[in-house]
């Protein structure tokens, strides 16, 4: 009954935040969340530094995906050393490959890609998994099981990118296309529910010369299928359906990503296949073949989610959320393809 209260809560909390976010983010004033003075400029302006709300979701997003990777993997009795070594590990690889993997493909040194990271951590966290399991066995005795770890990945990441497209709706990137050029039938179902973004400096309108025009709300529709993803691989977890949990996860949010890029306009490569949907499909055939590789661990470990939430309270927990947080804002919110120039005078009647 407990699993089905906390799914419920999650449920309801995303529709909440959703039902905001699709509503008020594709404004202009959603864009730029604050201005940092760098120099000041002979005009008497300072030149400034733009710090983004598309960051302050991201950093959101991060924190919340891992708060989820710490309570399932502690509600099957992971030991808190064990989870920050994995984790430090995984993060170490997906930082660089959210950069790297965006230069090599849309040839941009100032765009970033979850996508892409995912890939590169999906491909690796098995054996990375595999190794740390090696260790703690020699170590402490413990055994980590790969597949309970790879479902609380999966689900975590699920949950991860379904809150970070919201902040792609603030940035207006990873945009839908024009909905008056889209198939009939696409017209008919957002004939009411669709995106106009405003703002010159969205990268819908530099980039797609979109402001102002009705376009598919591609960012929403996968926000609410990886919502929906994470929410039934969680229900699976919390029912000891390890495998299924992971993919079932993985199957949804990877067949979405490569179809719904069907729906965008966006630069995403020079092919009618991008890469990231070569790597979205991969990434299923991949995860199947560990899912087999690995055999099925269900019904080992029934988590017990209340003690997963309860670690949360652990002042080394929270102290990493935070840095995490900042980090992942620093890291995603400071602008380098926008710039601003501020004035800062003195309100004589405020004296």
């Amino acid at each position: 009954m407990i699993n089905t209260i906390i799914v419920g809560i999650l449920a309801l909390t995303l529709a909440l935040f959703f039902s905001w976010g699709f509503r008020v983010l594709p404004r202009e004033q959603w864009q730029i969340m604050a201005f940092v003075p760098k120099m000041k400029l002979q005009n008497g302006l300072w030149q400034c530094r733009n710090l983004t709300w598309y960051g302050f979701f991201c950093a959101f997003a991060a924190v919340r995906a891992a708060a989820i990777l710490i309570v399932l993997l502690r509600s099957i009795d992971i030991p808190l050393s064990v989870i920050v070594m994995l984790g430090s590990i995984l993060f170490l690889i997906l930082a660089p490959a959210s950069m790297i993997i965006a230069r090599l493909v849309e040839n941009k040194p100032h765009t970033r890609t979850i996508g892409g990271a995912f890939f590169a951590v999906i491909l690796s966290s098995p054996w990375v998994t595999l190794a740390i399991s090696k260790i703690t066995y020699a170590w402490m005795g413990f055994h980590l099981a790969v597949m309970p770890v790879l479902a609380a990945f999966t689900i975590a990441y699920a949950f991860g990118e379904g809150l970070g497209r919201v902040a792609c709706i603030s940035f207006g990137c990873c945009y839908g296309s024009p909905l008056d050029d889209s198939h009939p039938l696409l017209k008919r179902l957002f004939h009411r529910f669709h995106f106009v973004f405003s703002g010159a400096t969205k990268k819908i309108s530099y980039e797609g010369n979109l402001e102002g025009v009705k376009v598919i709300p591609i960012q929403a529709v996968t926000s609410i299928i990886f919502s929906f993803a994470g929410l039934a691989g969680l229900f699976l977890f919390l029912n000891s359906l390890y495998t299924t949990a992971f993919i079932t996860t993985l199957v949804i949010t990877q067949l979405w990503r490569a179809a719904s890029e069907f729906l965008r306009t966006d630069y995403r490569g020079d092919h009618s296949i991008s890469a990231y949907q070569k790597m979205a499909l991969l990434a299923v055939a991949y995860g199947i073949c560990i899912m087999m590789y690995f055999g099925s661990p269900d019904g080992t470990k029934i988590p017990d989610i209340i003690a997963g939430i309860h670690s949360l309270w652990h002042p080394g927990i929270i102290l990493f959320l935070e840095l995490l947080w900042v980090v992942a804002f620093l890291f995603t919110g400071r602008s380098d393809v926008t710039g601003s120039e501020a004035s800062v005078f003195v309100l004589k009647d405020k004296i």
